[in-house]
């Protein structure tokens, strides 16, 4: 009994082993024809004579034959690389608007895409899939291939729905894996101007001449905001920040200039500036003690003189007077000479009575000692009614004069009848 046990034992263990060998064996030849598929994978279209194409796989990649290893299920090789390239062709789209879905992005990305010569897969949407978080207003953007993903990377800060949206690489791209597959740098010939885009304003709120826009009024338009911030040069980027759930501007923003040489200029002359009931906080978002260089100086002057009219237009609609006060046309020195300032009277009356009847112009001098009496610098146009004085406002205002903006506004008339000539 125990020696037939035994024999079985050794029976058993024979099995056992056998069988072992016979998976090893099995796994081994397994291996053997995945690396022989992925080595014709990567020579493809260099062996001949093979059987005709299988959907789904390479042309001239020989199948595994029938028989005991006929049955092993093989994924694609599109779907392959659908899956090993799918990092690097999505993109993340962060600060959506509440009312953005999956059908509004990928109709809009797709149609940006095509007008800025994005599309290098041939014709047809660049966008095959995408994936909306509504919660947190991000998605990510699927696109066909590498090199149109990298392209979509130049239409950071693009306007979606009335808001900015931000485009980056999503947290799962492989900068090093995805220089293997494809360029990963936007195309430098990307027309887009098309979609009111900078070239190179991707990125380009980072560093450290990244400005701070503090004290925006809340009806500002995005529009308005440039319109502004422009007087002073081009803008590499800009982003005004707005609630997630209204969409409205929470009254602030972020820019960076083109030629980041008048970064402090800006911040200078727009800094304090009253725009209605606010006042503007404008500095470099990472505070320094920089200030403008010498060099700059003329250039500030020009600049604040600029951004006075600029002010007068954004804010909202004045209190219409018979009083117009103009700024921007006289100097101090020319007040002090008797004859310049005669020559200069006479010409703002006949100027100004184009407009409707006068009733008095007054111009401001320097006291004889040298000091600056109230409202020095400015010219007062007193109509004998508001629709005369409106007039004068509208033609006036805006108007260059010896290199510089004219401003008009209305002024208080109660003020000017008692000769209270400062703001």
């Amino acid at each position: 009994m125990l020696g037939y046990l035994s024999h079985c034992a050794d029976n058993g263990r024979e099995s056992t082993s056998v069988a072992f060998m016979y998976k090893k064996e099995t796994m081994h030849r397994l291996m053997v024809l995945f690396r022989l598929q992925l080595a014709t994978i990567a020579c493809f279209g260099q062996i001949t004579g093979t059987t005709a194409p299988i959907p789904g796989m390479f042309p001239n990649m020989f199948p595994l034959g029938t028989g005991q290893f006929g049955a092993l299920p093989v994924m694609p090789v599109q779907a392959m690389t659908q899956q090993a390239t799918r990092h690097a062709r999505r993109v993340y789209v962060g600060g959506l608007p509440p009312i953005a879905n999956e059908q509004s992005v990928a109709t809009f990305f797709s149609q940006v895409m095509a007008a800025i010569g994005g599309n290098t897969a041939g014709p047809g949407d660049a966008v095959v899939n995408v994936y909306i978080n509504h919660e947190k207003k991000f998605a990510f953007v699927e696109m066909r291939s590498v090199e149109e993903a990298s392209n979509a990377m130049a239409l950071d800060g693009i306007i979606f729905e009335g808001a900015p949206v931000k485009v980056r690489r999503p947290s799962d791209y492989n900068p090093s894996l995805a220089a293997t597959l494809g360029p990963s740098q936007p195309n430098p010939n990307l027309n887009l101007a098309a979609v009111g885009l900078t070239p190179g304003s991707a990125g380009g709120l980072e560093g450290p001449d990244r400005i701070f826009v503090g004290g925006l009024p809340y009806y500002f338009t995005e529009a308005q905001i440039r319109e502004l911030l422009e007087s002073f040069g081009a803008l590499r980027g800009f982003d005004l920040v707005k609630d997630r759930e209204t969409g409205n501007s929470k009254g602030y923003a972020f820019c960076v200039y083109q030629d980041l040489s008048v970064t402090d200029i800006a911040c200078a002359a727009l800094n304090g500036i009253k725009m209605g009931d606010k006042t503007l906080t404008v500095r470099r978002a990472n505070q320094g003690t920089n200030q403008p260089k010498p060099e700059q100086e003329n250039v500030l002057l020009h600049a604040q003189q600029q951004i006075a009219l600029q002010r007068l237009m954004l804010q909202p609609p004045p209190v219409v007077t018979k009083v117009v006060c103009l700024t921007q046309v006289v100097t101090v020195d020319e007040l002090k000479d008797d004859d310049e300032y005669e020559d200069i009277l006479e010409d703002i009356r006949m100027e100004a009575g184009k407009f409707g009847q006068l009733v008095n112009v007054v111009i401001p001098r320097p006291r004889p000692d040298g000091e600056n009496a109230p409202g020095v610098g400015k010219v007062f146009l007193e109509y004998v009614d508001t629709e005369g004085s409106s007039k004068a406002r509208a033609g006036m205002n805006g108007r260059k004069f010896g290199g510089n903006h004219v401003v008009a506004v209305f002024f208080p008339e109660n003020k000017f009848s008692q000769g209270e000539y400062d703001d």
